[in-house]
């Protein structure tokens, strides 16, 4: 622990701060949307569809204005996104906990949704302007703070929705209001040097940013081969949880054996990632970091279609042993390969975009990979159906398993035919100011 806050002490005050705010937005974040549907369903006495639609709300509402939030940044510079973000989110959350009626639910959720989208591409864009030439393991601190969020948030939740919801919801809209202030006061202001203007000086159209970042061909093709990372890394919430429930049962063994995939998730990335991606910096090319990542996440799923050819015990510790392990596993290779991929990841789509319109780049980059998300769990909840009404329960693993090892071919070639070195793309051509 000492070693790595001394690595966070190394950097400029403004990555320090950024490093520490995504902290908290995690925090905030989980601490109150993993119990949002219990409270919709329950204390306001909604249908379950009409929770799905609340719940899909933010989603749709963050995915779809990702490109928006970081064109926004490029032009008007992080700083004011950011703090658009988390005055937005605090708004949201403390609705959530206050406003029953649909309208106002799906307002509130759509305003959280819609905060996401407006600092996330920013956050990140930040963090690689000022991080400079230690980006990359600038990116591997970030995603320690991103995962230590992710963990405690759920706990401090539970503690704070068994007291009431509402006390939940109003502490998460606290400490966004708090950040908000903390951006205002400490955060300096940063744009990109040339974000948006031509050679003249004059400011370029937004379409004619758009057309730049979409005419990106290396940066799109990577960003569909980028695709599986994200639907495999979500299985942790999705698959292996339904996996654990299917054989332990919805009982305390149950609910034990999920928590343990979440906390081998984190911690392993709080303790590892930085060992992990000082190594691969050491030893292996970016792109090489991506494949193998990619083909960690892809092979995670082997110990769950090893365990499906082992016949189900009738109970007592061989099937507990069975519901809990190789899950565990599947999320400890999932988090293996995550922490090996993210670092160079987030640092190839500022080389694809070649220092220029970063933010942008990165929105749409979450967004398409956000609608994948969306695809690739509706394939893996059809699988998992199939499997079920089959019986053939190492169906979903092997989809899985074929969906890693393929994107990982696809960066291997985008690799060894070097559009992931970087060229920056070719300016638009000049348009009248907007």
């Amino acid at each position: 622990m000492r070693a790595l806050l001394g690595q966070v002490r190394s950097y400029e005050r403004s990555v320090q701060l950024l490093m520490v705010n995504q902290f908290t937005i995690n925090l905030g974040f989980y601490m109150l949307m993993p119990y949002l549907a219990a409270h919709l369903s329950g204390t306001v006495g909604l249908a379950g569809w009409l929770v799905g639609l609340v719940l899909g709300m933010r989603n749709f509402s963050q995915q779809g204005m990702f490109l928006v939030g970081g064109t926004l940044a490029d032009r008007f510079g992080y700083k004011p996104l950011i703090i658009a973000g988390c005055v937005l989110r605090t708004v949201g959350f403390a609705a959530l906990g206050f406003v029953g009626s649909l309208p106002g639910l799906l307002a509130a959720s759509a305003a959280t949704g819609l905060a996401g989208a407006l600092f996330n591409p920013a956050v990140r864009a930040y963090l690689a302007a000022d991080a400079g030439e230690r980006r990359v393991e600038a990116f591997a601190l970030f995603n320690v703070f991103y995962q230590a969020g992710i963990l405690l948030g759920p706990l401090v939740g539970m503690v704070l929705t068994g007291v009431d919801f509402q006390i939940t919801c109003l502490v998460s809209a606290g400490i966004f209001a708090l950040l908000s202030i903390v951006q205002i006061r400490a955060l300096p202001a940063r744009r990109a040097d040339d974000a948006g203007k031509h050679e003249d000086g004059r400011r370029e159209s937004v379409l004619s940013q758009w057309r730049l970042v979409f005419s990106n061909r290396p940066f799109l093709l990577f960003s569909a081969a980028m695709i599986g990372s994200y639907v495999l890394t979500f299985q942790v919430y999705l698959a292996l949880p339904l996996e654990v429930r299917r054989l332990g049962g919805d009982g305390q063994f149950g609910t034990a054996a999920v928590a343990l995939l979440f906390a081998v998730s984190g911690l392993s990335t709080i303790l590892g990632q930085t060992r992990v991606t000082a190594w691969c910096k050491a030893h292996v090319e970016p792109g090489q970091a991506l494949v193998r990542g990619l083909a960690a996440m892809g092979l995670a799923f082997v110990p769950l279609l090893l365990a499906a050819a082992v016949p189900v015990p009738p109970g007592g510790v061989g099937l507990w042993l069975l519901a809990a392990v190789p899950p565990a596993l599947s999320a400890l290779l999932l988090a293996l390969g995550t922490m090996i991929a993210y670092p160079f990841e987030m640092d190839t789509i500022v080389r694809l975009s070649g220092d220029r319109l970063v933010a942008t780049h990165y929105g749409l980059y979450n967004t398409i990979c956000g609608v994948g998300i969306t695809l690739g769990n509706l394939l893996t909840g059809a699988s998992l159906d199939a499997a079920r009404s089959a019986g053939m329960s190492a169906l979903p693993w092997l989809c899985l398993l074929a969906l890693g090892l393929a994107c990982a071919g696809a960066l291997y070639g985008l690799h060894r035919t070097g559009r992931l070195t970087g060229a920056a793309p070719e300016p638009a051509p000049a348009s009248a100011p907007a």
